[in-house]
């Protein structure tokens, strides 16, 4: 995989680079962690003379205009961030267009006819097989930016030779994420299924936390009535896991933490996370709005851009946008 950090001025100056950010955020501030892992990728290409168009997406607009997901508010943002629009532009939401998800030959074309050199810095669609992701990297040289290659970098650490007992918690509302706990479960020592996915799994979310056995390497929590939030003793199995653990990976927040009165869950396995000694790595859109609202951002060893593309890395060993970029 060939990275960012290995060009020089030389390399790039004159050049048009497009960049493929993670653009898909909904806190439309200079705040937002997604926003701030890729300035030192946009600053290196500009300090080195390289001119910059910036690509992404917002939303799910399925292929058509939404002026709710465009990308043209964040123009005033990325300014404040980077500097004026003197040698850098951004382009409209790239959904916009249905080629986009498709994998379109053409539309991949096109996007490569824009620049002369590619840089993948959106980690968070990493494991989709889009243009902008995959297509691309097929009619230019590609290159991973620089947090990118930090991401794979910490990752990595956990899916090669992680400190052990490695716990996974798995949480938040996508029932997607329920097939990925049976490949983690072959990772890690412990996966600690919470959020709304016991609610999804049928029987085995009906099962007693309490009965859980310290063999088990699956432990789904239990719900309090109204399926919002988790039971105090799962926090209190939970906690239990996570303070023995040498390595953790947090991926969902436990019940509906924005409201108070569910918010027991996610505050405190958040908190027993950031009291243990582990290394430790969080991911996912809810997740980073959790360390927001707990103040725990300083907490944490690796904060990942992307939640389903961090438990597709470790558990599928590698992304198509990453293999893309050999």
């Amino acid at each position: 995989m060939k990275l960012l950090s290995s060009l020089t001025k030389n390399d790039l100056e004159g050049k048009i680079v497009i960049v493929r950010g993670d653009l898909d955020v909904s806190n439309l501030s200079e705040k937002d962690i997604r926003l701030q892992r890729l300035i030192p990728t946009l600053k290196f290409l500009l300090d080195n003379n390289a001119k910059v168009i910036l690509i992404g997406h917002r939303g799910r607009p399925d292929g058509k205009y939404e002026e709710k997901y465009s990308l043209m508010p964040l123009i005033p943002i990325l300014e404040k961030m980077v500097g004026t629009k003197d040698d850098w532009e951004l382009r409209e939401n790239l959904r916009f267009d249905p080629r986009e998800e498709a994998n379109d030959d053409n539309y991949a074309k096109e996007l490569a006819s824009l620049g002369d050199i590619y840089v993948n810095e959106a980690f968070s669609v990493c494991h989709r097989s889009h243009a902008s992701i995959v297509g691309i990297t097929k009619y230019l040289s590609s290159y991973a930016g620089l947090n990118l290659e930090k991401e794979i970098e910490n990752l990595e650490k956990v899916k090669n030779k992680p400190d052990r007992p490695l716990v996974v918690l798995i949480s938040g509302v996508k029932q997607d994420k329920l097939k990925m706990i049976e490949p983690l479960s072959k990772l890690a020592d412990k996966v600690l299924v919470g959020g709304r996915l016991p609610d999804l799994m049928g029987d085995k979310g009906l099962e007693s936390v309490r009965l859980a056995t310290d063999t088990q390497k699956i432990i789904v929590g239990n719900l309090i009535m109204d399926k919002e939030d988790i039971t105090l003793n799962t926090i209190e199995r939970f906690t239990k896991e996570i303070l023995k653990a040498k390595t953790i990976v947090l991926a969902g927040v436990l019940g509906k933490f924005e409201d108070e009165g569910h918010s027991q869950g996610t505050r405190n396995v958040f908190q027993a996370v950031v009291n243990s000694k582990s290394f430790k790595i969080v991911g996912g859109g809810d997740s980073l709005l959790a360390l927001n609202k707990y103040n725990l951002v300083d907490k944490f060893d690796w904060i990942s851009v992307g939640g389903g593309a961090m438990l597709e890395f470790l558990t599928k060993k590698t992304l198509p946008g990453i293999e893309s970029l050999k």
